[in-house]
């Protein structure tokens, strides 16, 4: 873990303080406050703008302590602490960091240090590691994600505000028992359903296959549903790499090359971005087919960007022993599968009653 745990009075930063107020009570303020760990791992939220374009900027920058030190009154949401896990760009987030990660929330839950989690994170790969944690994490309080679109520094830059709302969610009462978030542009969204839809809006986290939890702004938070958890809690392998699953993508005048080379290579599982419904050629569908004879796992997930993706449709995946993931994108559902592979679940019915476990 780089860094050290840095507590962050609340008596605030460098800015315009209210009046002062007796020790006696700001100290019993400061005790009532939820407890709030801010876990930083890079991203565009910690990024700085660079001069090679007017919108070029370098992720991974700012650490975790500057970036709650530049958010105006984010002290009085919380007692917070700071950590930096890592200061990377999300396109380099990685096993090793992800199980840092999962590990530290575990231990912060276990011995009672904080109510809440928030985890600072680049946008690209964000999706895939809330759903990680939320299959991984023990506890069911609350773990915020959240990003930025845009860098410090930048017209319009929305990571002070994405932050505080973050650390405002997870402070919040309303957020216990409905575990990990993600948390941008005025939404709350399920760790499930999450996807990034945009490559540069700000509005660019949806859940298709669903809806927002619910809204938060500086007043108020709303919560259109009750809690409740998707995620089962799989254990971490030993080691600091999960199982080799690879996505491949699927095309027009598609052959089997990608899927023979994945089989070659090591790979324990193949999930394929299929067209429309989960489907592929007949060339890809005979090379699926002989993976699975030799032991491969095989979903079918889709490339269409909502919609899920139904058993024995125009694919007969009783026969061809093929897996689908239902309402999971290509890239969660590697994560789901590398999660089973490496808790030795590797039947097809056994993987397939998991990717059903919400329905």
């Amino acid at each position: 873990m780089l860094g050290v745990s840095l507590t962050l009075p609340a008596a605030g930063f460098a800015m315009d303080a209210p009046a002062a107020k007796p020790a006696m009570d700001q100290a019993a303020q400061t005790a009532a406050q939820p407890r709030v760990v801010v876990l930083a791992t890079g991203g565009t939220i910690a990024g700085t703008a660079d001069p090679r374009s007017a919108i070029g900027y370098n992720s991974g920058t700012v650490t975790g302590l500057q970036l709650l030190k530049g958010v105006p009154g984010i002290e009085k949401l919380a007692n917070l602490s700071s950590e930096q896990i890592s200061n990377v760009g999300s396109q380099d987030m990685n096993d090793k960091i992800w199980f840092q990660l999962a590990r530290r929330i575990n231990e912060i839950f276990d011995r009672d240090e904080a109510d809440a989690v928030v985890v600072t994170h680049g946008t690209d790969t964000m999706e895939e590691t809330a759903f990680f944690l939320e299959n991984v994490v023990r506890s069911a309080k609350p773990v915020v994600l959240v990003g930025a679109m845009r860098p410090g520094g930048s017209t319009g830059a929305d990571g002070p505000s994405n932050l505080y709302q973050a650390v405002q969610v997870a402070a919040s009462p309303q957020a216990g028992g409905r575990h990990v978030m993600v948390v941008l542009n005025d939404e709350i969204h399920g760790a499930r359903w999450v996807t990034k839809t945009n490559t540069t809006s700000v509005q660019t986290f949806r859940s298709p296959n669903a809806a927002p939890l619910g809204y938060v702004d500086p007043a108020h938070i709303r919560f259109l549903a009750p809690a409740m958890r998707t995620g089962t809690s799989y254990d971490l392998p030993t080691g600091e790499q999960l199982p080799r699953v690879e996505i491949v993508y699927a095309h027009s005048n598609m052959d089997g090359l990608q899927i023979d080379n994945a089989v070659r290579n090591g790979a324990k599982a193949i999930v394929v971005a299929g067209e429309g419904d989960g489907s592929a050629s007949k060339a890809a569908l005979d090379a699926l087919a002989r993976a699975v004879k030799k032991g491969v796992i095989v979903v079918r997930s889709t490339r269409v960007g909502a919609g899920f993706v139904n058993r024995n449709v125009e694919v007969d995946d009783d026969r061809s022993g093929f897996v689908v993931s239902y309402d999971l994108n290509p890239q969660k559902a590697r994560v789901l599968v590398q999660l089973l592979v490496a808790n030795g679940i590797t039947g097809a019915d056994q993987v397939q009653q998991a990717f059903a476990a919400t329905y």
